[in-house]
């Protein structure tokens, strides 16, 4: 059975008008089968791609200066998608930023917010996102089951935003650690970090976090609530499903929480500081959280304990 969001096959990558490009700072791995490809091509371009090539522990492309991919060309497309066409990439590349999650009776796929596309698609949705499956849904499993109760709680617009998470966690029968901002941000600036705008808007944050006007922004957001309930959606569906046990899963509904607090009060802090906070902006952020977290185990389980 293969679930995904009504969404997901709304994503194609916009290449070069891309601001933040996947193939500049990402190490590239190149799996088995397309490594085996690769060295079957012939002339020069063959010779390209096998000299850009590091065959030691996990096959990868060797990066350029600025971590660019070898293949990215100076108008920042892809040498290869150019050359041998798009079937031709390695699976990372032909997949990012797509995610799946290989479960018991079933495999979810979805769209990861890593990618500002993918974050415009899931944000800008303003219908209440809905799975859609090749296959009749039937389960028994316990955790799926409270997924998709708790994707019902946080689509509840009767209700604001904060009693929906509240009413998630009490789905989970847990309550969160009451972790400061300002303490957040510490949890945060100790983590592996990839880009050095994310650590100094943290470092911004946890300078203002006290001071920080949200009645206004409140006002604001008013009429843009869904946007942080497809945020809510999305974390809940790509993390919570695939818990080993019903701890785990507690962890990780208050990590949503924790994730939706440290996102508002960021864009807090962008309207405190320049008098709005536009789509795109909420789009950078959510995109800065996933790369810096969600792609990084251990920072990902970190933010799991302390949740």
């Amino acid at each position: 059975m293969h679930i995904y969001p009504d969404y997901y096959d709304k994503f194609k990558c916009i290449a070069d008008k891309c601001k933040h490009n996947c193939c500049i700072g990402w190490e590239i791995d190149i799996d088995e089968d397309t490594l085996a490809y690769y060295n079957s091509i012939e002339g020069e371009f063959g010779k390209r791609l096998r000299d850009n090539i590091e065959l030691s522990d996990t096959p990868h492309f060797k990066l350029k200066s600025e971590e660019r991919c070898p293949f990215l060309n100076d108008k920042n497309l892809c040498d290869i998608i150019c050359t041998l066409g798009e079937k031709k990439l390695c699976t990372i590349c032909s997949q990012h930023p797509r995610f799946h999650n290989e479960l018991p009776d079933r495999i979810e796929s979805g769209l990861g917010l890593c990618c500002e596309e993918a974050g415009r698609i899931i944000l800008s949705q303003k219908e209440k996102t809905t799975l859609i499956s090749d296959e009749k849904i039937t389960t028994d499993d316990e955790i799926i089951l409270l997924r998709d109760e708790i994707i019902r709680a946080l689509q509840n617009r009767d209700k604001s935003i904060d009693e929906r998470l509240y009413d998630m966690l009490a789905l989970c029968d847990t309550t969160e650690n009451n972790i400061s901002i300002k303490e957040l941000c510490d949890v945060m600036l100790s983590l592996e970090m990839l880009d050095k705008n994310w650590g100094e808007l943290l470092s911004l944050l946890k300078e203002n976090c006290e001071q920080l006007d949200t009645v206004d922004f409140d006002k604001y957001m008013s009429q843009r609530q869904h946007e942080y309930e497809q945020f809510c959606v999305y974390l809940i569906y790509r993390h919570f499903a695939n818990s080993p046990d019903l701890y785990e899963a507690q962890s990780r509904a208050c990590f949503v929480k924790l994730a939706y607090r440290l996102i508002y009060h960021l864009g807090a802090l962008i309207y405190n500081k320049k008098g709005n906070f536009d789509l795109s902006d909420h789009i950078e952020v959510a995109r800065m959280f996933s790369s810096e977290i969600e792609y990084s185990d251990e920072n990902l389980y970190t933010l799991f304990d302390i949740a």
